[in-house]
This record gives structure tokens, sequence and C-alpha cells, in this order.
């Protein structure tokens, strides 16, 4: 229906109205609105890897925990409030999830430097991808113009993040629950190529697994005791930790995955070929991994006139 079409006002208001409801991502966003977002974030990031590297793991984690709950959209950096109880809290995200302080961070800066414009979730997608590529990884085109939820669901947290101790049958079903493929699911847990791991997430595997190589295990173990030490870290590569490469693969054919659900990726199942062709292709995969975060940032985000942008990213304005 054209313009001209629109002979009655209320027409043409819906119509506009559902035409922002359904807008698209798009790479050129901020282009006109905020053009230095990008060299915001970027700078901000780099900054905050070269103080710690294990924090580009965690803004990398950050992303994949915003978007299996109710999409993409922060609802993640939300702090529980009378109205609701928060994703923070969650099992999976309790005393581990981090990077809070740095996308705080970088709102600050791009508030000053643009106001109430680029959204909480976007600045989490574009720092994942900034993270990655700050630790060697490869880089992608990060799809923008998400809005910001004004809630958030610690049951969903509870619920859609995949746990460390699933098998290779519920880790396939969880990912296919958001719309990946198996090969996609074994390509996304290639993040864990760097990054650090809580004793209370590999203790059961070290200690009580026989797919395990010996002296990874007696290593891990000198780590976590058998009691205790819950919080103590160990990384999840045990050879490069800090670089994001493909070693990652490389373990679990030489058994030495940290947590139970990375060795299921390699144990017998459907998934062992592909472990095998990342463990000798790191272009291959890093090549899949790129197309996969794109996929990923694409779960159902709010745009348009959906959401808002917040002010402050830990609270709704």
């Amino acid at each position: 229906m054209a313009i001209s079409d629109c002979y009655r006002g209320w027409l043409c208001v819906l119509m506009m109205v559902l035409g922002l409801a359904s807008a698209q991502l798009t790479s050129n966003f901020y282009d006109k609105s905020c053009p230095q977002a990008p060299s915001i974030i970027k700078s901000a990031v780099l900054s905050a890897v070269y103080k710690e590297h294990r924090m580009g793991a965690s803004l990398l984690r950050l992303h994949f925990h915003d978007c299996f709950v109710n999409g993409c959209d922060a609802s993640v950096l939300l702090d529980d409030t009378s109205s609701f109880t928060g994703e923070k809290t969650a099992a999976a995200n309790t005393n581990s999830l981090r990077g809070f302080e740095v996308i705080d961070d970088i709102k600050s800066k791009l508030e000053a430097a643009c106001p109430g414009v680029v959204s909480c979730a976007d600045i989490v997608a574009v720092a994942a991808r900034d993270s990655v590529v700050s630790l060697g990884g490869p880089t992608w085109e990060v799809e923008l113009g998400r809005r910001d939820s004004t809630t958030a669901s610690k049951d969903g947290a509870t619920q859609d993040i995949p746990s460390p101790l699933m098998d290779l049958p519920a880790l396939i079903k969880s990912f296919s629950n958001k719309g990946f493929t198996t090969k996609e699911m074994v390509t996304l847990s290639g993040a864990h190529t760097t990054g650090q791991a809580r004793c209370l997430l590999f203790r059961g595997r070290v200690y009580n697994e026989t797919t395990i190589d010996t002296d990874f295990a007696t290593s891990a173990k000198s780590k976590c005791p058998s009691l205790g030490n819950d919080d103590n870290l160990s990384p999840l590569d045990v050879t490069t930790n800090v670089v994001f490469d493909n070693a990652y693969y490389k373990n679990l054919v030489n058994k030495k995955g940290l947590l139970h659900s990375d060795q299921q990726l390699f144990s017998g199942g459907s998934t062992d070929s592909q472990v095998t062709t990342y463990s000798t292709n790191s272009a291959a995969f890093f090549q899949d991994f790129a197309t996969a975060m794109v996929k990923m940032g694409n779960l159902s985000p709010l745009t348009g006139s959906s959401g808002q942008i917040r002010t402050n990213c830990r609270k709704v304005n």
C-alpha cells in the first residue's frame, strides 16, 4: 500500500509503527547518529583486556549469556528490582559472570559522546567481537540496532543457559532450542579456548571420569582439592589459555577438556569428526566461529519501537 493510499490517519500511523517494530539490524546503524561508537568501544575493550587478559573471555561470555536468555537484549546487565529478579544470580551466572564494570565504562563514554543513542545490547555484542580480536581470534561484522529490555528473568537464565555438566545429547538440544545446528554448537563451544573455570564446575570430571588424560587430571587436582576451594580457577585451555586459537579442540582430542561438557564433544559420539577437523584446521574454525557469532547476535533482538535505550545499563530508565 502506497502512502497516498493511507486515507485514514490512524492507518498511516499504524503502518509506521509496524515498520519500526520490524526494523532489522544493520552494520551501519550508528554511522550518522554516533559514528565514533565503534572506536570508543574498541579502545575501552583493548584497555580492559590489556589490564587483565581474562577480561576478553569474560566479555565474550557475557554476550553468550545475554543472547541465550530472551535474545540479545542486555537483560543480563540488569540488577534486581522490586518487580523482577534478574539474571545475575542464576546458577550459571552468580559468582562467575564478569565484565559489568567494563560495560558501564563504555556506556558512560558513549553517553558523553552521543546521549541516548547506543544501546547496552549493542555494546555487549561489539565488545564480544573486539575481545575475540584482541586475543588473536577472528573478526566479523556486528549487525547493530538492538534495543534494551525493560525486564530480566532469573528463571530464564536457569533454564536456557547450557550447563558444564551436560552430556552431548543435552548440549545438542540446548543449542537446538536456540536454532543452532550441532555443528554450530561445536563451533561456539570453541569460545572455551580462552578463559577459566571454577573448581566447583570441573571437580567431578577430574576426580571421577576416565575419559581424561592422567597427567592433566593430576595437574587440575592440584588446583582443585576434593573438598573446599570451590572458587579456585583453572584454565579452560591448558595449552594457550590467553590466546584465541584452535588449541581447545586439540586438547579434546588428547582428553584434556576441563569441563565434562567440553570432553563430551569428543567422546565417541557424533561430534568427534567436527572436533578433529577444527583441531587440524584453525582457518575453518575461525570462519565458522565468526559466522556462528553473527547468527547468535541475531537471536530475538528488540528493534524499532520495542524496548528502550538504557542510560544506565544496570537499570531501566
